[in-house]
């Protein structure tokens, strides 16, 4: 009986560990909108919204804090996963204008294929459109890596976290599927990897 105990015990402790290190919150204590009497809640430069996993659901989240005055920016990066038709980051900014964005608020990096090289790519954006500030969306199991990525390669861009809490492939109920465990560990070992030199 005590072993089993231990066993579920560790097994909470897992879980519970990968849900708090996969996806740090930097707007954790923030209400909807911006506010400067709050600490670590002010207004940014940017939101930055990269494409994968459920493109759509990151899409959405960058969209509603635009709209709830979080930045006067959008910015997408990802490129077309089907190489036959557009850009992940032109599906994002369309369904951007088709929620009321004006397309000049928003900018694009076509050519990412993966996490490090939206961070690469981006970098460029910020600099041509003097962006210093920007809170960075994914999906929870990904925000962690994304962070590294773009805090390794960004040192003069002060980078907020604010990950999408459900999307179609993950929930605050991941362990309970294979499919979420997949997504955890793989991520984690993939976190590994960058620390080891490489990443993707």
């Amino acid at each position: 009986m005590k072993s089993l105990i231990a066993i579920i015990a560790a097994f909470a402790v897992i879980i519970i560990g990968l849900s708090i290190y996969l996806a740090p919150d930097g707007l954790q204590s923030c209400g909807e909108m911006p506010d400067d009497s709050q600490p670590n809640c002010q207004k940014v430069d940017a939101i930055v919204a990269i494409s994968g996993g459920d493109t759509n659901a990151r899409t959405e989240q960058a969209i509603s804090m635009y709209q709830n005055g979080w930045a006067n920016k959008l910015v997408f990066s990802g490129a077309a996963a089907d190489k036959s038709g557009p850009s992940n980051a032109v599906a994002m900014l369309r369904q951007a204008v088709d929620a009321g964005v004006p397309q000049s608020s928003i900018l694009i990096d076509e050519t990412s294929e993966t996490t490090r090289q939206n961070a690469e790519n981006t970098i460029s954006l910020f600099d041509k459109n003097n962006i210093h500030t920007v809170i960075l969306v994914t999906s929870a199991y990904h925000q962690r890596r994304a962070s590294l990525e773009f805090n390794s390669r960004a040192s003069n861009i002060h980078v907020i976290n604010h990950p999408v809490a459900n999307d179609q492939q993950w929930s605050r109920t991941w362990w309970l599927t294979p499919g979420g465990w997949w997504l955890a560990l793989s991520e984690f070992f993939k976190i590994i990897a960058f620390y080891m030199g490489g990443s993707r």
